[in-house]
Formats: structure tokens, sequence, C-alpha cells
């Protein structure tokens, strides 16, 4: 009998690190992909929100039929198919078929984290999850950090277009890696419909995709604008996407440090120390926006990530145990729909160079938030 898990497969880290890297590598395109098809950054924005919001949207489909069919074969399929949306991306004539291509990438793409992260929680007792889970996000965090740095230094020497080459060929190379591990396909005599409906009415549930809606917002959604808020003091791309990789960095560094710490603190004690550290990074950008304070704020957001994330989607593995792939992806997609809402509401106001409102009214976002998580979990503890 194999030893019980204590960390992810390396195939299934590798997807999760693909899909990331494909997520975030637009970030410091938007301006460059604006002038080349002749768009405003308002409109090049949408070939990030709708990603987002089609990588939201397509959650509750991909959770159920992980569920129902297995994580592993849910993953190489919508590999391959995000593979060719990827090489339209590549290829797109105009913004409309750029935007178009991105979104169905990004309904592919929406598959993998989740279905990745349920297939920790399937595999690795609940007891060891949370640091298991921490060393999935931490390679994730590594797609986030190579991709606004590569993409970046790749659009300024060579082409925006060959970002989206690059993540297309590398989901096809996991697809093929994922044939080797043994799938897990959940016992269920339940219907998706049945599925969906008992965790769209549990009470619980519900409490933590609505947290993870509003960390979408004022995490992802915000993160998105970090490269544009540089541009819009005159640096460029690669420079750009270098400080901004240190949200990736951030994950990294903050992650290994949460198997200690889980082991010593309590979940609502790492909530608070998560929610607390882009409070300052987001105030520290409403004072002055320069490649020091975007670097800064971005390892505060990486703490975020590694303290308060993993917290939120450790929970979410954990309290509907029978629809954990549907629950999963159901966090997943309102933490993505509230990435593509808060670029959109945040896009015009870095569009009118309005960028301390943007980062205040932040923070303040995440101070509620903070409280927020922190009390539910104490109130979910004592139930």
């Amino acid at each position: 009998m194999p030893p019980p898990a204590t960390r992810p497969p390396v195939a299934v880290s590798a997807a999760a690190f693909v899909s990331s890297f494909d997520r975030f590598a637009v970030s410091p395109l938007l301006v460059l992909v604006a002038a080349g098809l002749g768009a405003t950054l308002t409109q090049s924005l949408s070939v990030a929100s709708l990603y987002y919001l089609a990588y939201g949207i397509s959650q509750p489909l991909w959770g159920a039929l992980s569920d129902r069919f297995g994580r592993i074969r849910l993953m190489r399929l919508t590999l391959f198919a995000a593979a060719l949306a990827g090489a339209v991306s590549a290829v797109a004539p105009n913004l409309i078929t750029l935007i178009v291509a991105r979104a169905f990438a990004g309904a592919f793409y929406g598959a993998v984290v989740p279905a990745s992260l349920t297939y920790v929680g399937d595999t690795v007792a609940e007891e060891r999850r949370q640091p298991a889970l921490a060393d999935l996000m931490a390679a994730i965090a590594l797609g986030t950090a190579s991709a606004t740095a590569i993409s970046g230094l790749l659009a300024d020497w060579l082409d925006w277009r060959i970002v989206f080459a690059v993540p297309a060929v590398l989901a096809v190379l996991c697809s093929f890696g994922l044939m080797r591990l043994r799938e897990h396909r959940p016992e269920t005599g339940s219907s998706m419909l049945s599925t969906l409906r008992s965790a769209l009415t549990h009470r619980w549930v519900l409490v933590v995709i609505g947290l993870a809606f509003v960390e979408g917002a004022a995490v992802l959604g915000v993160l998105t604008l970090l490269a544009p808020a540089l541009q819009s003091q005159g640096i460029g791309a690669g420079a750009a996407g270098l400080a901004t990789a240190a949200y990736g960095l951030g994950v990294i560094i903050t992650s290994r440090f949460v198997r200690p710490l889980s082991a010593r603190m309590s979940m609502p004690r790492l909530m608070t120390l998560g929610g607390c550290a882009p409070i300052i990074g987001y105030l520290v950008l409403t004072i002055h926006i320069s490649l020091a304070t975007v670097f800064i704020a971005g390892l505060l957001l990486g703490a975020t990530w590694s303290f308060l994330h993993s917290s939120l989607q450790t929970w979410s593995t954990s309290v509907l145990p029978q629809a954990r792939g549907t629950v999963v992806a159901l966090f997943a997609g309102c933490l993505f729909a509230g990435s593509a809402l808060g670029a959109a509401v945040g896009g015009p106001l870095g569009h009118g160079d309005h960028w301390g409102v943007l980062f205040g009214s932040s923070a303040l976002v995440m101070a509620v938030l903070t409280a927020t998580a922190v009390l539910s979990r104490r109130a979910y503890e004592r139930r």
C-alpha cells in the first residue's frame, strides 16, 4: 500500500503552472495589444476581463464533469482545447478575434486549476491538505511570476503574439504528462444537477464562494492593472512585467511558511495575516506608483495569496466533501468572475489616471473582506 500523499504530483503542478502562465501573461501586453490592433487601453482590457469571465462562468460545468468523470481526464481534454485557442490567439488578425480566442482559452484553462486543487483534496488527508495546496499554489505562482516577467520581455524583444503561443505548446506537453497518473473518480450516485443544487443551497458553500468573489475583484482584478499603472508612468512593458512578477515571487517565498505556520496558528489567524498584507501594499501604491512600490505591493499580494487565499481554498475543499469538485469549481468561478469585475471597474479608473482612487478603494475592500472572512470562519468552527 503506497504511503499517504502529502504533496501534489509533479504533472498536476505542471498543468496548474501552465494554466496560470496563460492567465497572467496578458497583463504586460495590454498596452502593446492596444497599440498593435488600433484600440484603447479600455478596449484591450476586454482581452483580460472576458478571459476571466469565461474562466469563471465555465466553472460549474467543469466541476460537475470532474465529479462525474474524473479530474485527470478532464484536465487532459481541456488542455488540448486550450492549446488550440492559444494558437488562434497568436495569429488573431484583429481585436475581436483575439478577444473571442482568449475567451475560449479562459473557458478551457478554467478546468485545470480547480481540477488540480480538487485532485489534491481527493488524495491528501485534510490535516495535511493546506500545506499541500500551498505547494500547488506555489507552482501556480511560479506560472504567474514567469508569465508577467517573460511576457513583457518577449513582447519588447520579439512580438506580443509569441506570448500566446508559448503556453499552447506547454499545454500539449502537460496533457501527455498527465497520462501517467491514476484517475480519481469519486463515487457518487447523484446527478450533476442535483450535486450542483446541493452545493448552491448549502449555507457555508455560499459564504465561501462569496468571499472568493470579493477576493477575486480586490486581488486578481487589481493585480491585472499593476503593469498598466506602471506603463502609465512611462515605464516599458519589460520593466513593468518584471516588477509585477514580484507577486509570484511573494507567493513562492511566503508559501514556504504555510506548512509550519498552519501547524501553530488557527485558520482565522492565517487569514488575518494574509488580509493585512495587501492593505499595506495598496496604501503604498495610493501614495506613489513606481517600480519600487509596485514591487513591494506585488510581494505583499503574494503573501495574501499564500495565507488568506490558501485558507479559503482549503475551506472550500472540506465544506461539502460529497460535492468537492463542484464546490471547488464554484469557488474558482466566483474568484475569476470577481477578477473580471475588478479589471472591468478598475480599467476606466486607470484610463482616467485615477490610480490613487483605485488602490485606496482596494485597500478598503480588503479590510472589509478580511474581517468578514475571519468572523465567518470562527462561526463555522463553532457550529
